[in-house]
């Protein structure tokens, strides 16, 4: 007899969202991860009393899968201030948006991170975006997204380089802007409807919601896959289980190994997270600061406890500093301090988090077509970012196709 009906490898989000799926629909299922917790890349750990995400993230509230999945509200979502700082020639310049601020937006018009016309042409780039469906938007030519920007969008290189580059490549954690234009128009479509945001205590909270609102004991930890046959889960423990359907639901090169080929090991983007605890806040605002000197191993940081203050402990500040690539803490705090001088010396060095595969590459072809099978065969299914677009939204969506495909096919079988 089977151990139950449908094996769930990996509780990311990904994992979660199918095994809700099945739990809707009634079916039994087991995850096994192989971690000692849920969320796969994303988690929050606790460091000296400081919240650290594992690496830097943000969650868009517009995400239509998040609003269907979510109880957004119980999240406590804490916004970031929409816009940036882009540091440029020894100075920060503030780029805002005029729909949550038009003083700010006016004092901006004027400074070098572009043109008065250029800035008109990215409210009307905003624009484009957010009155169109996703359908319509991913369904439109594919191309890189720079080109996407030069000719959809006319902006000049002065523009692109000191505000697009550095805050596209912390979406995208490449800088060459060869992310699939329909990627750049469902995410800037995300960004103009919510902005970005965290959850108050962590982006863990999001798989945390998910996997409290599924059956007791239906997510089994530290419990590493070895092999998958035919209905049939081997752990590295020995133990074997069996099911009437396996969904492999791993990290995208752990997903093509257990599948012996049969889906491609996707490229990954990585990055580096620099978390400091600071007396207090370089700048007392929620809001993004950028690297448009294209200069030094930063792209970007943010205090995160000026999001939300229980990211770091009373009194005290949690810096997150974020890097494309791999370089080391020393040139980190070395531009640091030419951003904010002696002051930086008083910042401790938490932790640094070195995520090799954080996102799937999805250069311009990639995501043709935009959601890849999930059913490989009856019985055996896959999901994950890799799957669908790499977002939060796309791993959520992916769970829950695969969940379908499942069901549908369990269904059948019982027919």
């Amino acid at each position: 007899m089977p151990h139950t009906d449908v094996i769930v490898v990996g509780a990311g989000l990904a994992g979660l969202c199918c095994a809700r799926r099945l739990a809707q629909c009634g079916i039994p299922f087991q995850i096994l991860e192989a971690s000692d917790g849920v969320g796969g890349r994303v988690r929050t750990d606790i460091v000296d009393g400081f919240r650290l995400d594992r690496g830097f993230q943000v969650y868009l509230p517009a995400y239509p899968e998040g609003i269907r999945v979510l109880d957004l509200p119980k999240l406590q979502l804490r916004p970031f201030r929409r816009g940036a700082l882009v540091r440029f020639r020894g100075k920060f310049h503030r780029v805002a948006d005029p729909t949550e601020s038009p003083l700010r937006a006016a004092r901006s018009l004027f400074n070098p991170i572009g043109s008065l016309t250029e800035k008109w042409r990215v409210g009307q780039l905003k624009s484009r975006y957010a009155n169109r469906s996703v359908e319509k938007l991913i369904a439109g030519e594919d191309r890189l997204t720079l080109d996407e920007l030069r000719g959809v969008g006319k902006l000049s290189p002065k523009m692109i380089e000191r505000f697009f580059r550095p805050w596209l490549g912390g979406v995208f954690l490449e800088r060459e802007l060869a992310t699939s234009a329909r990627f750049f128009r469902f995410v800037f479509k995300m960004f103009a409807e919510s902005g970005a945001a965290v959850p108050a205590e962590g982006m863990g909270e999001i798989p945390r919601q998910i996997a409290d609102a599924l059956p007791k004991e239906s997510v089994r930890l530290n419990a590493p896959v070895e092999r998958i046959e035919p209905y049939e889960v081997y752990l590295k423990s020995g133990e074997r289980l069996t099911a009437r359907a396996i969904v492999i639901a791993a990290d995208p090169r752990t997903a093509a190994k257990l599948l012996g080929g049969a889906i491609p090991e996707p490229r990954m983007n990585g990055s580096s997270t620099y978390y400091y605890a600071a007396p207090q806040s370089p700048v007392n605002e929620p809001i993004l600061m950028l690297n448009g000197d294209e200069k030094g191993p930063i792209n970007s940081m943010v205090a995160m406890s000026d999001v939300s203050p229980a990211y770091a402990p009373a009194g005290q500040s949690l810096i997150s500093v974020s890097q494309i690539g791999e370089g080391t803490e020393t040139s980190v705090r070395n531009q640091l301090r030419e951003w904010f001088g002696p002051t930086v010396g008083d910042w401790r060095h938490l932790r640094t988090d070195r995520i090799a595969e954080a996102l799937p590459d999805q250069t311009a072809g990639r995501l043709d077509p935009w959601q890849r099978p999930v059913r490989l065969r009856p019985g055996l299914y896959v999901c994950g970012d890799h799957r669908d677009q790499a977002s939060i939204d796309g791993a959520m969506t992916s769970g829950f196709r695969a969940a379908q495909a499942a069901a549908e096919d369990l269904h059948a079988k019982r027919a």
